[in-house]
């Protein structure tokens, strides 16, 4: 996925990110806060953000008295007041808003309000942008919305889909981005000083799919007559062809969105694609029936599996018919588990070399074993074990080949791991084979006969 950036002046975007990418830093922070949420027992889709907010002893309160809502530092931390008239879909949206207020460092110096604040001025537009990506993630977490993975990324689609799961548009728009597999890009974009020369929509962010390859900077100026204009209130709908700076002729479909706090026109969201797509090869998930202690293919293969951060022998499911398949691979395991207990620390790999051309990656991201009322699996632990197995793969020209990892013992959601896989795994250009035992698993010896 290639997310850009530009230049960020606001001081609490500065106090969040320093020289990071603060696009890339808040939606990891977000995502970090859904993932620990959904461990915990959050559950969906839909994802109820009151249940998170209880979760975070964040206390939410209803008021009539205030436009849509803001986040007030209070004595245990803050608290989000809201009011209860607005639309259903909005008041879920501006409760995930202020609960990523709170994912800056400065957010309790002041009172963050939703729509207007006598201080609001310049760069706010640069915080609320952020706050609205972070609350897309937490709305619609990875994996909520896997109908948008495949075909064409359309407002029209986005807009069913936000109906379909009663969510704001934005975040179905910020879902859909990052797990299709279409070349395109999503963008916010705002009208800046009307009346003065640099009168105009520019890009607040921008976001592209995995097969997206140009650059798009923060502040870009859209054309002067781009349909963006069109979209002069909540919901109204535009779509044209436009000749884009540093794209050059491309597709352009957007809508109005709610404004930014003390701002009159709508922002705009949008999607645009090029008019001639480059040839992109994608590294896609292919699900076979099959057992992957005999990988498909040619070429060198890594079979990756999930294990836990308490056991030195690999015990249920297919850790068990990976140690009796490769003693080796179990023995190195364990001889590198002994070494330190450090190095069974969850997001950790262990890599062994099992035979030619074959290598198992062994995962670190379930906590414990045994039975438990929550689930195990440890998702961004998971993450920095997947963004491991992927480089290991694209630096050895290496096929990633596994079971439905984390969906078993582990007690993981299949539709998490699997967009977790896609974006750290495929989007390193790794292609990943996962196989399912047609129905139930073959007894040991069936299953060595077909090795010989």
């Amino acid at each position: 996925m290639s997310i850009t950036s530009g230049v960020w002046t606001n001081r609490s975007v500065l106090a969040l990110a320093g020289d990071a990418d603060p696009i890339q830093l808040i939606t990891n922070k977000a995502r970090t806060l859904a993932m620990e949420a959904i461990q915990n027992g959050w559950s969906g889709p839909p994802y109820d953000p009151f249940e998170l907010a209880d979760q975070l002893k964040i206390t939410i309160t209803a008021r009539q008295d205030i436009p849509d809502a803001r986040t007030v530092p209070s004595r245990s931390g803050f608290a989000i007041e809201f009011n209860p008239n607005r639309p259903r879909s909005r008041v879920k949206y501006s409760i995930c808003h202020e609960l990523a207020h709170t994912l800056f460092p400065d957010c309790g110096q002041r009172v963050r309000n939703r729509i207007t604040h006598q201080d609001t001025k310049g760069d706010e537009w640069q915080l609320e942008s952020l706050c609205n990506i972070a609350a897309a993630e937490l709305l619609m977490p990875v994996g909520s919305i896997p109908s948008l993975e495949a075909g064409r990324l359309t407002i029209d689609g986005v807009l069913e889909e936000r109906k379909n799961h009663e969510v704001s548009l934005e975040a179905v728009l910020l879902r859909g981005v990052r797990i299709t597999s279409d070349q395109c890009c999503v963008f916010s974009a705002s009208r800046r000083d009307p009346g003065s020369d640099r009168e105009g929509y520019f890009i607040d962010y921008a976001i592209g799919s995995r097969v997206w390859t140009p650059s798009m900077t923060v502040g870009m100026p859209l054309p002067k007559n781009t349909a963006a204009a069109d979209c002069t209130a909540i919901g109204f709908t535009a779509k044209a062809h436009e000749i884009w700076h540093g794209l050059g002729s491309v597709r352009v479909e957007c809508v109005g969105a709610p404004p930014y706090p003390n701002q009159t026109y709508p922002r705009v969201l949008g999607i645009v694609r090029r008019q001639k797509q480059i040839p992109v090869e994608v590294a896609e998930i292919t699900h076979v029936q099959g057992d992957a202690t005999c990988p498909h293919g040619t070429g060198g293969k890594l079979v990756a599996q999930i294990v836990n951060d308490s056991a030195f022998t690999w015990g249920g499911g297919f850790s068990r018919a990976a140690r009796e398949t490769w003693p080796a691979a179990q023995k190195s395991f364990r001889t590198w588990a002994e070494q330190s207990r450090t190095n069974l620390k969850l997001g950790n790999v262990h890599v062994a070399s099992v035979e030619l051309g074959v290598t198992v990656v062994s995962m670190i991201a379930q906590h414990g074993y045994g039975p438990s009322p929550k689930p195990r699996i440890r998702y961004m632990a998971l993450k920095a074990c997947l963004e491991k197995l992927g480089q290991l793969g694209a630096d050895r020209h290496m096929t990633v080949h596994m079971p439905k990892v984390g969906s078993g013992q582990a007690g993981g959601s299949w539709s998490i791991i699997r967009e977790l896989i896609r974006e750290e795994v495929c989007g390193r250009g790794v292609k990943v084979v996962v196989y399912e035992l047609p129905g139930s698993k073959p007894k040991q010896r069936q299953r060595m006969l077909e090795f010989s």
